[in-house]
């Protein structure tokens, strides 16, 4: 076992070096971003555009989060073509949008959750996307993850004339608009204001941002549209499972998409137990297929027998069959915030990633969030490498007791 000072050194050495390759790549960023000569065309008359790409690489949570903006969009582009660039991953978010009249993959790196490969696979990768996008020649990008230099990358080298990023020093040389980033603001929140910018830009309405920092839940819901053979696939599944009629059912995803990000198996089961003697709850455990062994694991601890749901659902599945549950439990992932999505109440335990920006985006007093008092927290870093784990324990520190509190709180009624 390593000493805190051995810990502290072993960081201090992992910044350094993080900061060197930082520099590097900023500096070889801006030395393409000057190959290209990107420049800041004049903007059309409206309508402008007349077809648009919006960029994000991310997981189910982020493309959630982003369905309020997509919904601005369309109010205030009614006659433009939208298009989604998703990773493979996001498309059965993305394909449920109204908003949108097309749905393109592309398996951004960074963010597959598979190892690394080559070096350069990243770049011919890029080549071979652009080649793709540059046929279908649209009018603007909107590179909507903050620091999403390679999407920006790929947006001019695709020959997109004008493109709306974030003001991060990576992404800017990319860019024909930079944007305001905002630390700290909701995810959100955030993706509204910058379709306020492009508004302003596109249709020459001027001082809408002003409205993003005003906005919340209730005027602007998260979305995930139910299908009817997808609320009769989870009604048929809880019937096949002896789902008891009458107990309120609990979902608790144990599953998270980071090591340091997981809750103890056994303290999952201790609230179960709890919840199924005091509130006669019926547990339900959810999770991917790559997840059984964690959810076998919260079941082997339990003294009853919860349902497994695990592997057994698509995505619209468990949207409907969190819809049927009284509340939803889990670490911070995107299962949690797809039980927002459809308006179950819900507990969510946060560790390294700010909940302020990432956190539930609903009704305060239904969707709760709880912490450790570890005063690093947020540091918003999940690559720690399992040697690490150990001394990194802001969401392990959360108590049962905690979780139970809140639990039984909502399952009372109380919000």
């Amino acid at each position: 076992m390593t000493s805190p000072e051995q810990r502290g050194l072993r960081e201090s050495g992992r910044a350094r070096r993080c900061m060197a390759r930082q520099q590097v790549r900023l500096a070889l960023l801006r030395a393409l971003g000057l190959v290209l000569h990107p420049f800041s065309p004049s903007f059309p008359s409206p309508p402008f555009p007349s077809s648009l790409l919006i960029i994000r690489p991310d997981h189910l949570g982020d493309l959630l989060f982003l369905t309020p903006a997509l919904r601005r969009l369309r109010e205030v582009l009614p006659e433009a073509y939208i298009a989604l660039l998703v990773g493979p991953w996001g498309r059965g978010v993305a394909e449920r949008s109204p908003y949108v009249d097309e749905v393109i993959t592309c398996p951004f790196p960074g963010f597959t959750r598979q190892p690394k490969g080559s070096l350069f696979a990243p770049y011919r990768l890029l080549l071979q996307e652009a080649r793709r996008l540059r046929q279908q020649r649209f009018d603007l990008a909107l590179v909507m993850r903050f620091d999403h230099w390679w999407g920006a990358f790929l947006a001019a080298v695709a020959g997109i004339p004008h493109r709306f990023g974030y003001a991060i020093p990576e992404v800017r040389p990319f860019l024909t608009q930079a944007l305001p980033y905002v630390a700290g603001q909701h995810e959100v929140q955030q993706n509204l204001r910058f379709t306020f910018h492009v508004s302003r830009f596109t249709s020459q309405v001027a001082g809408e941002e002003a409205l993003a920092e005003e906005a919340d839940w209730k005027a602007h819901p998260l979305e995930f549209a139910l299908t009817r053979e997808e609320e009769a696939r989870a009604e048929e599944w809880l019937l096949a499972h002896g789902a008891a009629a009458g107990r309120p059912l609990v979902a608790i995803h144990p599953g998270a998409g980071a090591p340091v990000k997981l809750w103890p198996a056994e303290n999952w089961a201790a609230v179960a137990d709890v919840l199924t003697a005091r509130r006669g709850a019926q547990i339900v455990l959810s999770g991917s297929a790559g997840e059984l062994d964690l959810v076998w694991a919260v079941a082997a601890h339990m003294r009853g027998d919860p349902l497994i749901a695990a592997g057994e659902t698509t995505l619209g599945q468990l949207a409907a069959l969190y819809q049927r549950c009284r509340l939803v439990l889990g670490s911070d992932c995107g299962p949690l915030h797809l039980a927002v999505a459809v308006g179950t109440p819900t507990v969510h335990l946060y560790g390294p990633v700010d909940a302020r920006a990432f956190g539930p985006w609903g009704n305060p007093f239904c969707h709760r969030v709880l912490l450790s008092d570890w005063p690093c927290l947020p540091c918003n870093r999940l690559d720690f490498a399992a040697e690490e784990l150990e001394a990194h324990p802001c969401v392990r520190d959360i108590t049962v007791e905690q979780v139970l509190a809140e639990a039984e709180a909502l399952l009372a009624g109380a919000w």
